[in-house]
């Protein structure tokens, strides 16, 4: 296929099965304007979805089983919706299907159970997708095909379940299915997001505020800057920082690290071995950065959110240490260009770095960082504006 649009992809795609289009369906990554790791530890986020979409074509079938298909794999992976009980959850990380399609069968599992369905009752489905959302960016694919599919077997299958019951979905699919175990934030972000808005969500109760961003009205664009430093949370430094957090908490004596304060950290420093410490003192620092944020963007808008990016990604850097040379520079480049602010967005080992800048000098940043890239030997980076977009939704 040479068409670069990922909604014709889906379709030719499923067309290419023999079968014919039914229903289409989209979900957005997303970026983490702040609020890093601290999805996993009951605390404060603040992430927006991105124009960027994975799109699925759905038609159903009639024999009860469900085939899945993607332009990164055209082979197509088939199983019985009776069967995925049998497949999930995934066990020592070793899965019985192919690990793309872990995704999209997780999820259809995951809603099964969610909803208390008789799998013999539902209608089997092909499912066709196509995206445009990098991978290994730190920009949320996972989220986007949990997303779209959760959207769509939601519908086909009549459970009636929320967006927000569709995002607990799609983490349960990450966590137990894919083997990833991440926060709650990446799959809330996906399914609620808003045009010019962020979500604000407190990742214990899933209260959810949708605030403002303003970034266009005041001249402002956000940047992402992908390394190409390819990450994946499923592989061992994701699983050692939430280890590392547990154990906070467990020492401090707290359900969660959202228990703490920064007041706290004198006394965690007391406690706590260096290491953890500097893990606890990132996640208590981040979740008020949040709170910051917020508060700063409602009274003084997004020019002044700088100081409080720039913090954060220091504080990934130094104490959560799941920064890379190429994010530091991409951030500290883009703030010496002339950016208020930037930071790595994602969980880390790679992935991409936002620069929150004006509109008028997006050459002049993505240039400097282009050229500290190629000083530096580095792979060459990937660029490019973003603005905050809608959540999943029914496309056709």
């Amino acid at each position: 296929m040479t068409d670069t649009d990922p909604h014709t992809q889906a379709r030719d795609l499923l067309t290419s099965l023999g079968t014919t289009v039914a229903s289409e369906w989209s979900a957005p990554g997303r970026v983490n304007l702040i609020g890093e790791h601290t999805d996993y530890n009951d605390g404060f986020v603040f992430p927006f979805a991105t124009p960027h979409r994975t799109h699925v074509a759905l038609a159903p079938r009639a024999d009860g089983r469900l085939r899945v298909i993607s332009t990164f794999d055209t082979v197509p992976v088939e199983v019985a919706i009776a069967d995925l009980d049998a497949i999930f959850p995934t066990v020592d990380g070793e899965h019985a299907v192919p690990e793309w399609s872990a995704y999209p069968l997780g999820v259809a599992w995951a809603l099964i159970q969610a909803a208390g369905a008789d799998p013999t009752t539902l209608t089997g489905a092909d499912l066709a997708f196509a995206s445009n959302v990098p991978v290994g960016a730190g920009l949320s694919s996972s989220a986007a095909i949990e997303g779209a599919t959760a959207s769509a077997l939601n519908e086909l299958w009549s459970l009636g379940l929320d967006r927000v019951a569709l995002a607990q979905v799609g983490r349960r699919a990450e966590n137990e299915a894919v083997g990833a175990p991440t926060g709650i934030m990446d799959q809330m972000a996906s399914m609620l997001g808003e045009p010019d808005a962020a979500t604000f969500l407190d990742c214990r109760s899933l209260e959810t505020d949708e605030v403002e961003l303003g970034f266009a009205a005041a001249g402002l664009s956000l940047l992402v800057m992908d390394t190409n430093v390819k990450h994946a949370h499923s592989t061992g430094g994701y699983g050692e920082r939430r280890a590392s957090c547990e154990k906070g908490a467990r020492v401090m004596g707290v359900p969660m690290l959202r228990d703490l304060s920064v007041a706290d950290l004198d006394r965690a420093a007391e406690l706590l071995d260096d290491v953890t410490f500097r893990r606890v003192r990132h996640i208590v620092t981040e979740n008020q950065r949040v709170l910051d944020t917020v508060r700063t963007l409602r009274e003084q808008g997004p020019r002044a959110i700088g100081s409080l990016l720039d913090a954060s990604h220091a504080s990934m850097r130094d104490d959560f240490e799941i920064s890379v040379p190429e994010l530091d520079l991409a951030a500290d480049t883009a703030v010496a260009a002339g950016a208020i602010g930037a930071r790595m967005t994602g969980g880390g080992f790679g992935g991409a770095a936002i620069a929150l800048v004006e509109t008028d000098a997006v050459d002049t940043v993505t240039r400097a960082v282009e050229q500290a890239f190629a000083d530096a030997g580095f792979t060459a980076p990937t660029i490019f504006p973003v603005t905050p977009s809608a959540g999943a939704r029914r496309d056709g």
